[in-house]
């Protein structure tokens, strides 16, 4: 075993067995995580010289097998000593028969050539395979060298026949700051219209990779434009050549902006150490953040100079980033919180010049299930988006904005309502159409400031019955 790549035990005695009846090699992404100094999560092997059969003996000691992928010449084993999951595979041939990603006809070939079995890799660097045994890597098609440049390549004309890898080079440049081959770039564009044939659910499961492991958001983006995809994300591709009033916008048009917005969120400790549903909310929330202002730009007057100017832009936002989620087929659950803070991105730039309690009460309320420590990530991404611009006033207005729902304790959550049904139960009233207007009267007075505990909503309560009474 080399040591160059150290392997999990219970991986390594797999490889022992199956070395004794085929020639195994590490293959995929793996080796190529491992080549840029990223510990490998994912361990792929393709076995050569045997049958599917005789493989699936070899490894069924060492724990359960899925065998759905029979057809491809794929075996899942789940180990019985850690629990891990590890793909076999034989070397296949791979044959389009039809339109879509999934139209191809598969045949497993034990006697393929390394050469020949990478070749229906997508792109060079993840045509990479490694000898387990001897450390040596078998790289036919050049992958180390576009690895080092930082090159996304396709390996073969094969590239073509499967138009989901377009996508997945636009999540790979995101995720490793890589940049497109222009013939692949050419390649790329000639199958455009092939997009149609994707299934929406394959289309998220790139867009889910950009929004959680990207490195260099921007750099995924401009795969998107480079290769002619950018049109089939139209919310996202109208922001090209949307203007922006160079003074506050020294960077350039509004796509160029949200690039730069969105390295500056991949860079900030706050989405860093977030999990991956509040990484992909924050991503998109940031993407979608101008998605109004192809709409709202105009040319108008402002403080008697001419300047490009986008009023309402962030309401009309709204709508248009839950278009673009259900165009990428995300989770239904993301479409709230995201439209949320789209429409709210601004929040620290309108009203009085200092956060009432009041004001952010409401400003949390209106950002559920997002919170304000979501907004002001947002926010800080949008000011840190203006290079070379420095926005420190922005973000002491942030921090104002943070210390106030600190002290309230809402950066974290929307305030609750604190009366309840079955207060106005304990006050005498009975249960029926007459709740609802009680309750909804008593949340908008906490949110005012008139009560703050439950004796102060029970005693709000009182007098407003009692005046409801009165004019009765």
């Amino acid at each position: 075993m080399t040591r160059d790549l150290p392997l999990p035990d219970d991986l390594r005695a797999m490889l022992e067995a199956v070395r004794a009846v085929g020639r195994p090699r590490l293959v995929g992404g793996g080796v190529r995580d491992w080549l840029l100094g990223i510990a490998p999560k994912d361990f792929d092997v393709e076995v050569a010289g045997i049958d599917f059969e005789s493989l699936h003996r070899v490894l069924t000691p060492f724990g359960s097998t899925d065998i759905v992928g029979r057809s491809f010449g794929v075996i899942k084993v789940r180990s019985r000593a850690s629990g891990a999951e590890y793909d076999f595979s034989l070397p296949r041939r791979e044959s389009k028969t039809g339109a879509g990603h999934r139209g191809f006809a598969v045949q497993p070939e034990p006697n393929l050539s390394d050469a020949d079995a990478a070749a229906r890799r997508d792109f060079t660097l993840n045509a990479i395979a490694l000898d387990p045994f001897t450390g040596v890597l078998i790289d036919p098609h050049g992958g180390q060298r576009d690895l080092a440049a930082r090159i996304l390549r396709h390996t073969s004309d094969a590239f073509a026949e499967d138009p989901l890898r377009v996508l997945r080079g636009f999540q790979l440049a995101a995720r490793f700051d890589f940049s497109l081959a222009p013939e692949t770039a050419a390649l790329c564009r000639r199958i455009a219209p092939a997009f149609a044939e994707l299934p929406v659910e394959r289309v998220w499961g790139e867009w889910e990779k950009w929004a959680t492991k990207s490195a260099r958001p921007s750099a995924g983006l401009a795969v998107l434009e480079q290769t002619d995809w950018l049109k089939h994300f139209p919310e996202l591709a109208a922001l090209r050549g949307t203007p922006q009033e160079p003074e506050w916008h020294p960077e350039g048009d509004v796509f160029t902006h949200t690039q730069c917005c969105l390295d500056a969120l991949v860079a900030r400790p706050e989405w860093v150490s977030a999990p991956p549903p509040r990484r992909r909310w924050l991503m998109f929330a940031v993407l979608a953040h101008d998605f109004g202002k192809p709409a709202t730009t105009v040319r108008a007057e402002k403080r008697g100079t001419l300047r490009w100017v986008s009023p309402g832009h962030e309401a009309a936002g709204g709508p248009i980033a839950t278009q673009f989620l259900r165009r990428i087929g995300a989770p239904l659950d993301h479409d709230a919180p995201v439209s949320a803070l789209v429409v709210n991105h601004l929040a620290h730039h309108h009203g009085q010049a200092e956060f009432s309690a009041t004001s952010v009460r409401r400003l949390a309320r209106r950002l559920a299930p997002a919170t304000i420590d979501d907004l002001a990530v947002v926010m800080r991404a949008d000011a840190d988006g203006r290079p070379p611009r420095a926005s420190p006033e922005i973000h002491a207005r942030i921090d104002d904005l943070v210390a106030q729902a600190n002290a309230l304790k809402l950066a974290d959550a929307a305030p609750k309502p604190i009366v309840l049904g079955r207060h106005l139960i304990a006050l005498g009233c009975k249960p029926g159409p007459r709740f609802t207007p009680i309750t909804d009267a008593a949340f908008e007075a906490q949110l005012d400031g008139a009560f703050a505990d439950e004796a102060g909503g029970v005693a709000w309560v009182r007098e407003y019955l009692a005046r409801d009474a009165r004019t009765a």
